[in-house]
């Protein structure tokens, strides 16, 4: 595995290897320990899986302390553009977003720790997404942001997306209900 930061403090592209021939590919996408000596020592406690058609935006969402969720985003069809948006007060990033092509075979995933929202949009006509989870989920901790809120700014693939009636009601993230507080990253 490859761990390369991001320009947001906690976020990592993790770069597993492919391994390809005549009957198509092999990628092993977690490695307990290969996490732990990138800094990423939280245990993995629940794992999701979500489908979504094309131009589908899921989020952004996130859980509140004390049940806030690091994630390990895994595309296992498809393609996506996958977004994070930095909700540590204090942090030197706080409410910049960062944006990234995920897709079927590429060995490429995502890390993101608690504090962040996300989002998701699907490219492909349908996106099948793996989350490995640090935190199960507990619906009285899940908040949002809107996917298109002004102050954020994110360039979305999409100007028309298909929305859950719940994405198109979250507030702006000046209005969140948000309890992060940034701690400045030492291992990664």
């Amino acid at each position: 595995f490859k761990f390369e930061k991001c320009e947001i403090p906690g976020l990592l592209i993790v770069e597993a290897d492919v391994f390809n021939d005549t009957r198509g590919f092999f990628i092993e996408t977690y490695q307990q320990s290969a996490f732990i000596n990138a800094g990423i020592d939280k245990p993995i406690v629940q794992i999701d899986h979500s489908r979504s058609k094309k131009n589908v935006v899921r989020g952004l969402h996130y859980q509140l302390n004390p049940m806030a969720q690091g994630k390990i985003v895994d595309v296992i069809d498809g393609e996506i553009f996958d977004v994070t948006v930095d909700l540590r007060k204090g942090s030197p990033s706080f409410g910049k977003w960062f944006g990234i092509n995920l897709g079927i075979g590429q060995g490429k995933l995502l890390y993101i720790p608690e504090g962040f929202a996300h989002g998701v949009c699907a490219l492909s006509e349908t996106a099948d997404i793996i989350y490995y989870c640090t935190q199960v989920y507990a619906p009285e901790y899940q908040r949002g942001i809107l996917w298109n809120d002004p102050e954020l700014d994110i360039t979305w693939p999409v100007k028309k997306p298909v929305l859950s009636d719940k994405d198109k009601q979250l507030p702006l993230l000046n209005q969140a209900d948000n309890n992060f507080v940034y701690e400045k990253i030492i291992n990664t």
